[in-house]
């Protein structure tokens, strides 16, 4: 691992956490009378930009605080233009599902720019990567993503949101806040990736960990037969895929820091830099 390469990778991730955080700040376009998740994802949202900063400068193993570098100064690839893209319109419509008073519905809409943002991102691989491994799994995602994208649109159409709140809908909207956020932190790191193929499993392997862990709320606060099928065949379907993300990058990066159970592993990374010689 060099220093440059780490370099590198922490001035692209600082610049996709800042033009995410610029539009997480910007108002949702449906449903604004709900207010509540607003007020549990703000501060969320800031605690997430400032421990990205922390994060990355850690896992670069620079001192950052002096760099005069501006987001706006950072040339960024097409490939990651395109990935930060699709991150801002997935977070805009999950954000809207969120704001939502009925668990069913906001599972729903939620998901559903969730689903998106994963063929988005799978079209983007098929652009740019070359491995077929990767590609393989991108376009599975894109079939099997598009016919549930059929289904909650479909649904949706006839299952309007509750006019109140209910009572889980606090509760609930605060356990997809704290996933979001979670996914959040973790894909901006992805995507910053400059190998394309590892960009996408990095990128791809935090958003199905999302998906699985807006199943289990669903499940938890959810009541509709179908969107708790749905939610179950989620969670069969997307364990896999983790799995093989997750021994994908095992064997094949050499730059980064190794994965430990879907996220990265700054210890080992700690330990690898111990282990190195000195001159």
């Amino acid at each position: 691992m060099t220093s440059s390469y780490h370099y590198r990778f922490a001035i692209l991730a600082a610049s996709v956490a800042s033009v995410l955080a610029l539009s997480a700040c910007q108002p949702a376009t449906e449903n604004t009378e709900s207010t509540k998740i607003e007020e549990v994802v703000a501060p969320s949202i800031e605690t997430s930009k400032t421990d990205d900063a922390q994060t990355i400068e850690a896992h670069a193993g620079h001192d950052m605080s002096n760099v005069d570098m501006s987001a706006d100064d950072i040339q960024m690839s097409d490939m990651l233009k395109d990935y930060t893209k699709s991150m801002t319109r997935m977070h805009d419509e999950m954000m809207i599902g969120m704001n939502y008073n009925d668990p069913d519905t906001a599972f729903a809409k939620g998901m559903l720019g969730h689903h998106r943002g994963a063929v988005e991102m799978a079209k983007i691989e098929l652009k740019y990567g070359t491995n077929q491994a990767m590609r393989k799994l991108a376009q599975e995602i894109i079939d099997s993503q598009q016919t549930e994208i059929d289904i909650m649109n479909k649904w949706l159409a006839s299952h309007p949101d509750a006019a109140k709140p209910k009572p889980d809908t606090q509760a609930m909207q605060q356990a997809y806040a704290k996933g979001m956020d979670a996914m959040h932190g973790e894909m901006t790191l992805g995507i910053a990736n400059p190998v394309p193929d590892m960009a996408f499993a990095r990128g791809m392997l935090p958003h199905h960990i999302g998906a699985v862990d807006m199943a289990m709320v669903q499940l938890k606060y959810g009541t509709d037969t179908e969107m708790r099928k749905l939610a179950q065949q989620i969670i069969d379907e997307q364990q896999p895929e983790i799995e093989i993300m997750q021994d994908w990058i095992a064997k094949h990066d050499t730059n980064d820091v190794l994965v430990k159970d879907g996220t990265i592993d700054h210890e080992a990374d700690t330990q690898e830099q111990v282990k190195q010689p000195t001159s």
